[in-house]
């Protein structure tokens, strides 16, 4: 049997590094070695990671530290104390020595590693949620578009149930934790692989996410605490307003979730081709037909305006 590297040097620590270096050396190894995030070199990549968590599994531990630096690896032939890590296959975190443990080091290092730290551990409690914007494709006419205009919309749109204001509970009752996700909205679900069994986080499929179940719903939105109705929206168009122009209302849109704030409606303006005039820019261009002897002579041609028939020489 071939014999075992030097932990510290596995980890690649000083024998003085202290308990923060070593987890710190720990995680960037185990991030770097872990068999599923080589696809590639799965055999070597599963060797290294068992390397790893076997050196960690000691130095991580104050009294396993101090007999290794006193007798080496030997000081742990025939305890069991690496029978994970140093055989058989991906059957679960406990194969790996420093995943077995429920402790420092154990299940919530592997959960810090791939799911962002020591937060990560408690799923979020879901917040409010703005709405969703919505838009309205708006036609008018060249003359509008010149001038402007005040126009009133008729918007389909999903609004806070005026009846529960948004919870959800018919009147007297009110919304209860989710006792499936207590109330964060996400559920923890563990997965068997071919590398073990790996943790991941859903949404909650008994509350959709909110961390409340509604037990006697509002008979108005049957329990969402939102409705669908056509609100009417007035729009200024501003004076000279161009083709493909947008206009913000803000709070038109949708409903928003958890208490949030309602979206924005975004109105986009398409105006309609006009018989006489064209536009360039700021500048309206008109074609008036004259005769040869108006050109050669000159003289006097009535030119349609935006403002009415103006007499130009």
């Amino acid at each position: 049997m071939s014999e075992k590297r030097d932990y510290y040097e596995v980890l690649g620590v000083d024998k003085s590094a202290d308990e923060k270096e070593i987890k710190r050396a720990y995680k960037k190894l185990a991030r770097k070695y872990h068999p599923d995030l080589n696809p590639d070199n799965p055999k070597e990549a599963e060797e290294k990671f068992k390397e790893i968590n076997e050196a960690y599994d000691v130095l991580k531990d104050p009294k396993k530290r101090a007999q290794y630096d006193q007798f080496g690896a030997g000081a742990f032939d025939g305890t069991g104390g690496f029978s994970g890590a140093g055989a058989g296959g991906f059957g679960g975190f406990s194969d790996f020595g420093g995943f077995g443990g429920g402790g420092e080091g154990g299940f919530n290092d592997i959960f810090d590693m791939f799911f962002g730290g020591a937060g990560a551990r408690h799923a979020r409690q879901p917040g409010p949620e703005r709405g969703n914007d919505l838009r309205y494709d708006l036609s008018i006419t060249f003359e509008e578009a010149a001038f402007g205009k005040k126009v009133e919309l008729e918007v389909p749109r999903t609004v806070e149930c005026p009846t529960c204001h948004g919870s959800g509970a018919a009147a007297g009752t009110s919304p209860e934790t989710c006792p499936h996700c207590h109330g964060t909205g996400q559920q923890q679900v563990v997965r068997n692989t071919a590398f073990g069994r790996m943790m991941s986080t859903q949404t909650c499929q008994h509350c959709h996410g909110t961390g409340k179940i509604v037990k006697t719903p509002c008979k108005d939105c049957h329990g969402t605490g939102r409705k669908r109705e056509t609100s009417k929206v007035t729009v200024n168009i501003p004076k000279g307003v161009d083709q493909g122009s947008r206009v913000r209302l803000s709070g038109a849109g949708e409903a928003g979730r958890n208490g949030g704030g309602y979206g924005d409606l975004y109105v986009y303006i398409f105006v309609k081709p006009h018989k006489l005039y064209t536009r360039q820019g700021n500048d309206v261009i008109v074609e008036v037909p004259i005769t040869f002897v108006q050109a050669a002579l000159g003289g006097s041609v009535q030119v349609p305006t935006l403002d009415g028939p103006v007499d130009l020489k």
